[in-house]
């Protein structure tokens, strides 16, 4: 049985994208030219757009037209942290991080609320279901391009020392150090869950990812010297721009990918 028209037209498009006949960021034809070019209908052609448009190898720009998706370089996240670095906030190892890579960084002005905890942040921060907590959210972006979704929840009774916790500001050097002034708390370490599911409404339109796409969401439990959670962090990081890396022992050699493995034999202390 032959393949509906417009699965016909969405795959030769995608066929040369993948070629490189269409480029990425190469703006595609208008619907008038592709409805000339496959002598079809404008809802067969709209029809192929969309398909195209869910599986993001595509996206319409108001008032400029439609155009190949542009190739997103993964960025990758180590999990494990240095123990030089379990005092810092996310924030500040975020910026630090990317613009090690030499690339640029950016995140929103937190937007601040409180709420009442639900169970999945009360278990965490071993509060009472529904108590109030503080929770700062942010917008993260990598080369402009929208990264991650993040939000910090600390226990409310934290304001009563540390106000700055309901203020809509970035607190510099970040809010760990900031609670360290404040409050004489300092962060030990922390427990990361990371869990996997469909992209809400709110992230599809933020990523630019499609219905059916899959985010990363990780919450992390930061814990003060008396081992009392002091905040927890949830981040939600689209999979087609996300990669991670979990370290286990002492002294383990900085990942290494080259093009040529093979070539690994010939370079002793190489790794992967």
């Amino acid at each position: 049985m032959a393949q509906p028209m417009y699965q016909q037209i969405a795959e030769d498009l995608r066929t040369k994208i993948a070629s490189g006949i269409l480029k990425r960021g190469a703006q595609l034809p208008t619907e008038v030219e592709l409805r000339d070019q496959y002598e079809a209908s404008r809802n067969t052609v709209r029809d192929a757009i969309k398909r195209l448009t869910s599986q993001g190898l595509i996206e319409t720009k108001p008032g400029q037209g439609t155009f190949v998706s542009v190739k997103i370089d993964p960025f990758v996240t180590v999990l494990t942290a240095d123990l030089t670095e379990v005092d810092k906030g996310e924030g500040a190892t975020y910026l630090s991080k990317v613009n090690a890579e030499h690339r640029e960084a950016s995140m929103t002005v937190p937007k601040v609320e409180v709420q009442p905890a639900a169970a999945e942040i009360a278990n965490r921060l071993r509060v009472p279901l529904g108590q109030p907590v503080v929770s700062r959210h942010q917008k993260r972006f990598i080369d402009e391009v929208p990264w991650s979704l993040q939000t910090s929840f600390y226990p409310f009774e934290f304001t009563k020392g540390a106000v700055r916790l309901l203020m809509a500001e970035n607190i510099e050097p970040g809010v760990v150090h900031y609670l360290g002034e404040t409050m004489g708390l300092a962060q030990i370490g922390w427990r990361d869950w990371i869990t996997a599911r469909s992209a809400d409404n709110n992230e599809q339109a933020f990523f630019r990812i499609s219905h059916d796409s899959t985010v990363f969401e990780i919450f992390r439990t930061a814990f003060d010297q008396h081992k009392k959670p002091m905040r927890v962090t949830v981040t939600v990081f689209p999979t087609d721009r996300n990669q991670f890396i979990v370290n286990v022992g002492d002294g383990i050699p900085d990942p290494r990918y080259e093009e040529n493995p093979e070539e690994y034999d010939e370079k002793p202390g190489m790794t992967a």
